[in-house]
């Protein structure tokens, strides 16, 4: 049975103003108001409007016998309309009329209101208000459209990601539920602290399969690079000739890649095949060291021995020696177009070359010791979603990939999921199907790589994770964007977010961002952000029938993200260290 508690005094589209019957109703029914909860108001026929308490205002006067006499006034926000007392719509805000009732939203109300059914069929959490309800949201809307996870430092985000996860997965008190039954979930997450490892390692019995790839097993052959991508990390966007160095750096590579693909038909500078970047470090190496012979019938590249240049492809194979600048008339030769221009570029990419932190960009091996070429790119493309050991979960630890190709790194693989996605659902619509295998990508700690300033250091992953949020739901490629610092995010990315979960945010300005991306009728449940529990979170979006906080559950296993107990640990006694371990893996 509803129970009363007072009339609406007021109502607009913005606010519901409900007035309580008496002081004791009030105390009588304080557990049920309280901002975030809801209240039941009829609308004069079997439907009621559901509301969330946004603010409590009461009044005392003092009465004729000397005894305060006190008022209560509810502010509430509409959300949607209990029809005929049995199902809950949201896209029905037909607001109340003054004098009609307004009642406690009881137990059988929330049932209904946030109970599985045929589309709301994944449990994300249970409501705080109420511990013995789960919050049920529609599964597909929330997977396959981009979500937003946000919270500050230590409110449980990592938490929160592994245990949503893990459901998806199957994964629960350190358990396969899907051991006999692997599901065709395919999620990548950009790890970098190394901390979902541990939330999805599972014993053997458990016949639970996690990749794995770190800055040792992540195969990323720099010839899967698009041109963008090789220009940001050879070509210095800044110096004063640097249209000269993409225009030959360009023509160096579709040549080499033309040289070594005889097969391929109609190589392009962004064709993912195998050329050597070594063989295009000597081409530019001989272009900048290129004389040009200006005796009669010449006007070709001169080499040291006499010989004139009429294929450049030979550039490719060593550095050459060309013949002095002269203007005598026996031996009439002046510098190439590029003489000397482009000093800095050959010291550039000699120096990425030599770099063995870029190994698994520039050195990658196949198995046999050999480089990548063009025909393991079936083999590499299986690693990143899962198909070389049939995985559900591929995590790409970041920690050790340098900072200055932290930005392509991401970019690349991002970029290779979201082409592999797009060619597979091409291939599926010719069939009158779509994707079959969707994708989802985790950004973990997003701000680190997909900032809103534009940077010329982010513009590779800016770009390719930007792509994915506006384009990639099309071809089964979703995201999911987790940050702790949401005002530091690319705005395109979080604009095209439909679901989001915000655990604890105590930046004003972080709050104040998130406000803005919360649709109007969830504005009110956004006060609460700066007060909320670790695990704690406000849910909005188009898989949450109304907005909600819940608390959610503890993922088992738990990713490596808690807080060390400092107090605790400084109360040990003193602890020796092997310093020489700490060392070694530091230099490793």
């Amino acid at each position: 049975m509803s129970i009363k508690i007072g009339a609406v005094l007021s109502c607009a589209p913005e606010a519901v103003i409900v007035a309580v019957d008496n002081l004791e109703v009030f105390e009588k029914n304080k557990e049920g108001l309280q901002v975030g909860r809801f209240l039941k108001i009829a609308q004069g026929n079997r439907d009621f409007t559901i509301a969330t308490i946004r603010n409590i205002k009461g009044t005392n006067t003092i009465g004729l016998d000397g005894v305060p006499v006190w008022s209560f006034q509810i502010e509430c926000q509409a959300i949607g309309t209990l029809v005929e007392d049995k199902t809950f719509d949201r896209g029905s805000l037909l607001l109340p009329v003054p004098t009609e009732h307004a009642f406690i939203v009881e137990k059988e109300t929330l049932d209904k209101m946030f109970s599985i059914d045929g589309d709301h069929d994944f449990p994300l959490g249970k409501l705080s208000m109420n511990k013995s309800i789960d919050l049920m949201i529609n599964g597909n809307k929330f997977f396959s459209k981009h979500i937003a996870i946000v919270g500050s430092t230590g409110s449980g985000k990592s938490c929160t990601v592994a245990r949503v996860l893990q459901d998806v997965v199957g994964i629960a008190q350190h358990k396969n539920n899907n051991k006999n039954k692997k599901n065709n979930s395919h999620v990548v997450i950009f790890d970098i602290h190394d901390e979902y490892s541990a939330a999805f390692t599972l014993g053997k019995e458990e016949s639970f399969t996690l990749s794995r790839l770190d800055i040792d097993s992540l195969q990323l052959p720099y010839w899967l690079m698009n041109s963008e991508e090789l220009e940001s990390m050879f070509i210095e966007s800044n110096e004063a000739n640097s249209h000269n160095q993409v225009s030959q750096f360009k023509h160096a590579v579709v040549l080499n890649k033309e040289k070594h693909n005889p097969n391929v038909k109609e190589v392009t500078y962004d064709t993912p095949v195998y050329f050597s970047i070594k063989e295009v470090h000597n081409f530019i190496e001989n272009l900048n060291r290129e004389v040009i012979g200006k005796l009669a019938g010449e006007d070709k590249p001169k080499l040291a021995n006499g010989k004139l240049v009429t294929d450049k492809n030979i550039y490719f194979d060593k550095v050459h020696d060309f013949i002095a600048n002269s203007t005598a008339v026996a031996t009439k030769a002046t510098s190439g177009p590029f003489n000397g221009e482009f000093n800095r570029f050959v010291s550039r990419l000699e120096a990425k070359l030599a770099d063995k932190r870029l190994r698994f960009l520039l050195n990658a091996k196949a198995a046999g010791g050999q480089a990548h070429v063009t025909e393991d790119f079936e083999a590499l493309m299986k690693q990143f979603i899962g198909y070389i050991d049939n995985a559900n979960v591929t995590i790409v630890d970041l920690s050790g990939v340098p900072f200055e190709v932290l930005s392509i790194t991401v970019s690349l693989i991002s970029r290779l999921i979201f082409d592999f996605c797009f060619h597979y659902s091409k291939l599926q619509h010719a069939q009158e199907k779509l994707n079959d295998i969707p994708v989802m990508l985790v950004c973990e700690e997003a701000h680190n790589y997909v900032p809103r300033h534009d940077s010329a250091a982010y513009r590779a992953s800016r770009k390719s994770i930007e792509r994915i949020a506006k384009e990639g739901r099309k071809y089964g490629l979703s995201l999911m964007v987790v940050s702790q610092r949401p005002s530091e995010v690319s705005e395109t990315i979080f604009a095209q977010c439909n679901n989001f979960m915000s655990l604890r945010l105590t930046n004003e300005a972080d709050q104040t961002y998130v406000r803005r991306l919360f649709p109007d009728n969830a504005n009110a449940i956004t006060e609460i952000l700066p007060n909320l529990a670790p695990g704690e979170c406000v849910v909005v979006g188009d898989a949450v029938l109304l907005p909600a906080v819940i608390k959610m559950p503890l993922p088992v296993p738990e990713p490596h993200s808690q807080s060390v107990k400092v107090y605790k640990e400084w109360n040990e006694q003193w602890r020796d260290v092997v310093f020489a371990h700490v060392i070694e893996r530091w230099r490793r």
